[in-house]
């Protein structure tokens, strides 16, 4: 698949999650076979620009290449702006939120709520994709709800715009997470547009990845929940696509030394006490497979010392453990 000037080598994608695809993880995922892994949804609005929140989801200069930051915004001159200025910072792709289904979000006319308005959606696109020379993508549900499954012809806007590739949740935005993703609109989206769609919802294992893939006709797949606590998802599924063949789960000491590496990386850009609060979900979604997880988890999650959390995870992932196979 390419995207603009870029090839991307994994058809494995990261999905943006708000609160989780920081620098740190974005890293590790790509380090495991990401093929590309954007930014956290990062807001238009300029009097957010300055805040420390907002910096901390920039791009690094660390991550690999391509590096994409994910914007989110309802006003088309705001997020032409952001994107210019998320460019002059060094993004070498600029992707547009109108997935995220989340009332906070959507009460401020973006996200997902913008699907409601058509109109308004062609505006942003043409204004983003004037405002910068980098390519510019595009996630979406496949629309508001049910009985307004729109995705096909928000798809076309943003083929017709300029847009060089575009994620498609299956679901709309009333699903909410719940249920199963639906993949028959992506594959209508897929026939509909020139441009590369990635399949976005319930991708969980290599062999969803490859149903998906072969359903939709979609030129990759995107992962985001799965990810969590799992980044060796990018890696399993892709060698699967490529052979057919599962991968054997990550060794107990590859679990330890990456999951140390994770929360030093954690520390780092956020500090104390912030980084060990951050690092407390990662924890429990590494955890989650193992035995006596509830006790352990009641142990570190009070900790509020980088030292002595890390040095926690460390001990408690030196014990063997038989069940490190994930449910499928």
């Amino acid at each position: 698949m390419r995207i603009g000037p870029y090839s991307i080598a994994s058809p494995v994608l990261l999905a943006p999650m708000a609160g989780i695809t920081d620098a740190p993880f974005r890293r590790l995922c790509r380090r495991l076979g990401a093929g590309l892994a954007a930014s956290e949804m990062t807001s238009a609005n300029p009097a957010t620009w300055s805040t420390e929140k907002t910096r901390r989801r920039l791009v690094h200069d660390t991550e690999l290449e391509p590096r994409v930051v994910q914007i989110a915004g309802g006003d088309p001159e705001w997020l032409a702006e952001a994107a210019r200025r998320n460019v002059a910072e060094g993004a070498q792709v600029i992707d547009i939120n109108m997935g995220c289904p989340c009332k906070k979000v959507c009460n401020q006319a973006a996200g997902s709520a913008l699907l409601r308005d058509p109109a308004l959606v062609g505006r942003i696109l043409d204004a983003v994709v004037r405002a910068v020379e980098v390519p510019v993508t595009l996630k979406i549900r496949t629309g508001w709800d049910r009985s307004d499954r729109n995705g096909i012809a928000i798809a076309k806007l943003a083929a017709a715009a300029g847009v060089q590739a575009l994620a498609v949740h299956g679901r709309t935005r009333a699903d909410m997470f719940e249920g199963e993703a639906e993949h028959d609109t992506t594959r209508a989206i897929v026939a509909a547009v020139p441009i590369p769609v990635i399949a976005n919802g319930d991708i969980a294992t290599p062999e969803r990845a490859r149903a998906v893939l072969a359903a939709t006709g979609a030129a990759a797949v995107m992962v985001g929940r799965a990810a969590q606590g799992n980044p060796w998802i990018f890696r399993e599924v892709a060698h699967f696509l490529a052979s057919g063949e599962r991968l054997a789960p990550p060794s107990l000491v590859e679990v330890r030394t990456l999951l140390g590496e994770h929360l030093e990386a954690l520390y780092a850009l956020y500090g104390e006490p912030v980084g060990v609060r951050v690092a407390r979900k990662h924890i429990g979604w590494y955890c989650a497979a193992r035995p006596d997880a509830i006790a352990f988890r009641a142990r570190v999650m009070p900790l509020t010392d980088a030292a002595a959390q890390l040095a926690a995870v460390r001990e408690y992932f030196a014990a063997p453990a038989p069940a490190m196979v994930r449910a499928a």
